[in-house]
This record gives C-alpha cells, sequence and structure tokens, in this order.
C-alpha cells in the first residue's frame, strides 16, 4: 500500500440529496434547472446536466426529512480506489462495499468524521444520447436551452462539527486545501479542498448548530456570469425565493446565486472562480476581520447562510 497522491481522487461524480417532496424536487430541477432525468430506481431519481460524462450527478431519493444521502467521488484507476480503502482501513476509517448502485460499478461507502456518507467508485457508465443527434464528437450530449441549463455539478458544501478533522479525513484521500478561514482563537471554521485544478470541489464549514453530518449546498456551473444573471430572472419567474446573489464570493472567487429547491435543500447556481496550476500551491488563510468585511464587492453574507442546513434542527 502506498500513499495516496493529489490526482488518486479523479473528481467529485454524483450527489445524492435527501427530500420530503420528491415529485416538487424533481420538478424543480427538470423545468427551472433544466437537469434531465435519465432514470428511477425505487424512491430515488437519476438526473444530469447536459455536458457531463457519466449517466448521472444528482439522486434525488424520497425520505422523511431532507438533507445529504451521500456524495461520491470517482477516482482515476480501480488499483487507486483499492488503494484509497486500504489507507483509510489503515487509518481506522471502516465502510462496506456496496456492488448494486445505479450507473457505476462497485463503490466503497465510508462515513467521514462527521458521519457525512463518502463514496468512492472508478468503473462507470458514460452517457450515451445513442440517437446520433450529437453535434460534436467532443461533447456528451446536445446543449439545452430548457431551464437554467448548467453545465456541470461543481462542487459541495458540508456543515460540520469538527471542520479540522473533517479536513484531515479528505487530506487522506489525497485532496489537497486551498482556502481556510482560521479565527482569532485558532478555531477552523471553514476549509476548501480540490481534487483537480479547480479552486475547490469540497467546501467544509462550521455547523452553527454544533451537530454533525448536515448538508449547507450542491451547486452545478454555468460558462458565464450573465448565464448565472439569467438564473436569476429564471428563479423570480417561477416563483422560487432567492435567499442570496448574484454576487461574486472572496473565496474561490466564484460569481453566485443561492435558493432552496422544494425539499428544502440549498442550492446554488455559479460561474468562475480560479484555477490552481502551481503545484506547491499553499492554502490561502482568511482571518476573522478579513471574513466579518462580507463578500468579495462588500455584500454582507445573508444571516441564514451562516445558520440554515438540512436536515433542520431545533
Amino acid at each position: 500500500m502506498t500513499s495516496p497522491a493529489f490526482g488518486d481522487v479523479a473528481h467529485l461524480g454524483h450527489v445524492e440529496l435527501l427530500t420530503p417532496k420528491l415529485d416538487e424536487s424533481v420538478a424543480f430541477f427538470t423545468d427551472v434547472i433544466g437537469l434531465r432525468e435519465v432514470g428511477r430506481r425505487g424512491q430515488s431519481v437519476y438526473l444530469r446536466a447536459w455536458g457531463e460524462y457519466e449517466r448521472y450527478s444528482l439522486k434525488l431519493t424520497g425520505a422523511s426529512t431532507s438533507g445529504l444521502g451521500h456524495f461520491a467521488f470517482r477516482t482515476r484507476s480501480a488499483e487507486a480506489l483499492n488503494n484509497l480503502v486500504e489507507h483509510l482501513r489503515a487509518h481506522g476509517f471502516t465502510g462496506q462495499w456496496i456492488k448494486d448502485e445505479y450507473g457505476h460499478g462497485p463503490a466503497y461507502r465510508v462515513p467521514s468524521p462527521d458521519n457525512h456518507q463518502v463514496e468512492l467508485y472508478y468503473e462507470t457508465e458514460r452517457f450515451d444520447e445513442g440517437d446520433g443527434s450529437r453535434p460534436f464528437k467532443n461533447q456528451p450530449a446536445r446543449y439545452t436551452t430548457h431551464g437554467v441549463a448548467p453545465r456541470r455539478l461543481d462542487h459541495i458544501n458540508l456543515l460540520a462539527k469538527d471542520v479540522k478533522a473533517s479536513r484531515q479525513f479528505y487530506e487522506l484521500l489525497g485532496m489537497r486545501s486551498t482556502e481556510q478561514i482560521i479565527f482569532d482563537d485558532g478555531t477552523e471554521v471553514g476549509s476548501w479542498l480540490t481534487a483537480t485544478n479547480k479552486s475547490y470541489d469540497l467546501a467544509i464549514t462550521k455547523d452553527a448548530k454544533n451537530v454533525q453530518g448536515r448538508f449547507h449546498h450542491v451547486t452545478y456551473a454555468c460558462d458565464s456570469r450573465e448565464e448565472v444573471l439569467r438564473a436569476a430572472d429564471i428563479f423570480v419567474e417561477h416563483g422560487v425565493f432567492i435567499e442570496g446573489g448574484p454576487h461574486k464570493h472572496n473565496i474561490g472567487q466564484t460569481f453566485f446565486l443561492y435558493c432552496y429547491e422544494p425539499g428544502g435543500n440549498r442550492f446554488e447556481v455559479a460561474a468562475g472562480g480560479y484555477m490552481i496550476f502551481d503545484p506547491d500551491w499553499k492554502p490561502i488563510v482568511w482571518t476573522q476581520a478579513e471574513r466579518a468585511k462580507g463578500q468579495a464587492w462588500g455584500l454582507q453574507t445573508v444571516s441564514s447562510f451562516h445558520t440554515y442546513g438540512t436536515p433542520p434542527v431545533d
């Protein structure tokens, strides 16, 4: 067994959201966001954005409450998958193999220190339109103009009781930290990590309720700020409450727009962000005073952004 290297985790593959209003959540993601339904199994519905090579990136599962079911990373090879599993076990993190998942091969699902269910897999089913209508050989499907029409899944943000312990867990997978928030007392209240050359694929922020396993948001990426602005119009036209934005984040430098899907989970449409090509990149650390200044252009972050998560707690 060798220590995992940066790149052993290839990218964020898919996210499962739990929703107490499955039909309404499906309608939101297909009619308003513009994702495409590609399959159903039991109480779960599988959806994809037009620019993704895998069969799906979002799994919606009917449940008694909202929140995160699990999220999954694809590895760069079958060897890397097995090596990551052994590395986790050697550090005391034991999960189980799941062999009947929709759209991909065997996956190892393991709870993080904050009890988020993390899945690792390699074998996958590539999306195939199957009708010869693909206009570009290097594009998995036609661009759709329906709804917001984001290109791909971009990142997720987890709420954590212990941000530092969670960050260290994902670093065991070979992911690298890109930015952090560390308060004056030394508490790590936010960490951003990447498996690619994007500014981040995973964010972890302190849970104001001080409980484990909750979810902050999932983000899909558009190609331009103009598409995010158009998304704001689409939200208003469909009566979707906008929690924050459009505006620009300091951390990651993404242009953002936040809302809630009908099941209660927070959803973000974003564009931009910087790329990292420096192999010696060191995490950018933000202080408590710097974060108090608000977002990139001075807009203060809405209070619910720091307090709301799913599932809800008293």
